[in-house]
């Protein structure tokens, strides 16, 4: 290819890869729902998108080695205090059961549907052995199940990824060999690959928290070690052995994020934009080398053994692995309808069916095809039907806001009392001790650990965060922290606004939300609260108006949606809404919020 050919390819796929992700952001929907199709239409229309002319043998490489950089950001997210005994027990089966179970039963189907040899079904069903965070963790964000039900399908999907790969590595060369090892073997060969990888993640780890500790790299230097220790751990591991770098990789993340002291928490950012833009590239490059030719007679052979899959080798997984549990029947019905397929099988299976169609495998040739037919189709329908499921199972997280409050002064710690006399599941951070045990005695519950380890759902109890309220009397502060904590959880940050005039460092010009009118500061709620004000809540009915002379602060709608006044915006009041308000100081005799609701 010529210069500006691959300049004219490469940058098409970055841009379809990023285009696709807008899209399907704008559309609510799991990116790969997009990025596949995207992908699978420009390597038809145009011989640009073709990674294998424009990379030649290093596309493969780079695959292993990008899938290596999105497990270990996998692995940054698992959190070992969560993993108690009864998850554990689920996860662990949900692991060995399921690539058991589908290993032998996805080769028996395959080989009649798809006519393949005996070599190239064992070879497809290693690869649909997996799942994947990057498919099952977007589904989860949109569905929002059960906390329990969360940490079981995101930690099964994290640990199995690795665990498949290796196996994918083990039958390849199994079958490019034209070997019949006896089972005793290849465990043996897994053994031998389980421990290269956990001695690369090893080694990792020490490297990666040597230099954040004892060096103190700031974010940006951080973020750059802990990249280039991946890729170079990934990929010595593979040059020792075929594809353990991926577990050297989620191995250093979970031991990197879980290593008390950890900071790494706050370097993520960097690793989330990255690993976004990895997985778009991945799957529009991927996708591209499925052509029209290849689909031709296997779309509907394939779409069988998704049938089969999700109908069949799914719930049995999911029944034999809750078995004795104390999961209620909703929840394990739902784990036997998630098992989406990610950008792990789509990379082993670009990785390791052209050389088997080299080697004249009979029925190669439509492995790569087959796993593209199953990824989209998997994808789409547990993308399209995982909310209502979940829905009809009732194992859905509450619709209710689930605001975090910062800050401790006495006017905050009212507002909390009143948001929880409405029913909202809400929790306070202070960083000072008088203000922590105010809160206490308000009986809020106080968040754990650091502010943005809390904010970012460090912890169990903080699964479900929908907003951040950031309140203290420090408007630098509450502007810098909404700055690093925006995209952190699944609803909005806002903040207090400076006062006029204000010559702080970064508040006056930080962007973002800022709370209520522009004279309702800080200071100025701290000054009225100490005044006599009182935060109250109030049930609105019909069109009459808010008790004069209360101001607005928020409102909360039936389902328990939480609205803010904002300098921007003011929610429009509906019949029944439950409004929380600040009595006017010089009104005597304010009701305290845990009175308020006689109001309702």
């Amino acid at each position: 290819m010529t210069e500006d050919q691959v300049f004219w390819g490469l940058g098409l796929i970055v841009a379809l890869a990023a285009g696709s992700q807008v899209l399907a952001s704008r559309l609510r929907i799991p990116a790969l729902i997009v990025l596949l199709p995207v992908g699978f239409t420009a390597g038809a229309l145009t011989d640009a998108v073709n990674p294998e002319r424009l990379l030649g043998d290093a596309f493969s490489p780079l695959v292993s080695l990008a899938v290596a950089v999105i497990l270990y950001d996998a692995g940054l997210g698992l959190d070992l205090e969560r993993f108690r005994a009864h998850t554990r027990r689920v996860v662990v089966r949900l692991i060995w059961l399921g690539t058991l179970v589908t290993l032998v039963c996805a080769t028996l189907v395959a080989r009649p549907l798809l006519g393949m040899s005996e070599g190239a079904a064992v070879m497809l069903a290693a690869i649909l052995v997996v799942s994947g965070p990057t498919v099952v963790g977007p589904l989860l964000a949109f569905v929002r199940p059960t906390e329990r039900l969360q940490r079981i399908l995101v930690w099964e999907g994290s640990l199995i990824d690795p665990v498949g790969a290796v196996l994918g590595a083990l039958v390849f060369h199994a079958v490019s060999a034209g070997q019949r090892a006896g089972v005793g073997s290849q465990l043996g060969h897994f053994a031998v690959s389980a421990a290269v990888g956990v001695v690369g993640g090893v080694v990792g780890t020490v490297v990666v928290t040597a230099a954040l500790r004892r060096l103190r790299l700031g974010e940006v230097l951080g973020s750059t070690v802990q990249l280039a220790a991946v890729v170079a751990v990934a990929a010595v591991c593979d040059v020792v052995r075929d594809d353990t770098g991926l577990i050297a990789a989620v191995l250093m993340g979970l031991a990197v994020a879980n290593l008390p002291g950890s900071d790494v928490s706050a370097r993520r950012p960097f690793f989330e934009t990255l690993v976004n833009l990895i997985i778009g590239l991945l799957f529009v490059s991927i996708s591209a080398t499925v052509t029209p030719q290849s689909l031709r007679h296997v779309v509907l052979p394939a779409l069988g053994l998704v049938a089969f899959l999700v109908l069949v080798v799914r719930p049995l997984i999911a029944a034999a692995s809750t078995l004795g549990t104390d999961l209620p029947a909703g929840e394990r019905g739902f784990i036997g309808w998630m098992a989406p397929r990610g950008i792990v099988a789509a990379a082993t299976a670009s990785t390791f069916s052209a050389p088997l169609v080299d080697k004249g495998v009979a029925g190669a040739a439509r492995i790569l095809p087959a796993v593209f037919v199953v990824i989209v189709a998997t994808v789409t329908l547990y993308g399209l039907s995982a909310a209502p499921v979940a829905r009809r199972l009732g194992v859905l997280r509450s619709a209710r806001s689930r605001p975090l409050l910062v800050g401790g002064d006495p006017w905050v710690v009212d507002l909390g009392r009143a948001l929880r006399s409405a029913g909202l599941d809400v929790m306070m951070w202070a960083g000072r001790e008088e203000e922590r045990t105010a809160i206490r005695a308000a009986g809020i519950p106080l968040a754990p650990g650091e502010l943005f380890a809390a904010a970012t759902g460090a912890g169990a109890e903080l699964e479900g965060l929908t907003d951040v309220l950031l309140l203290t009397g420090e408007d630098d502060f509450n502007a810098l922290a909404a700055t690093n904590l925006e995209g952190t959880v699944e609803g909005t940050v806002h903040r207090l606004g400076p006062p006029a005039g204000s010559q702080g460092v970064i508040a006056p010009y930080a962007s973002g939300r800022v709370l209520f009118t522009p004279d309702l500061t800080g200071p100025e709620l701290t000054r009225r609260h100490t005044e006599g004000a009182r935060v109250v809540t109030h049930r609105l009915e019909g069109d009459a108006p808010f008790p004069a002379p209360h101001r607005l602060l928020f409102l909360i709608r039936d389902d328990g949606l939480l609205l803010p006044v904002t300098r921007t915006d003011t929610p429009t009041p509906r019949p029944g809404d439950l409004a929380v308000l600040l009595t006017d100081r010089r009104a005597p005799g304010a009701a305290p919020a845990a009175c308020s609701r006689k109001d309702e």
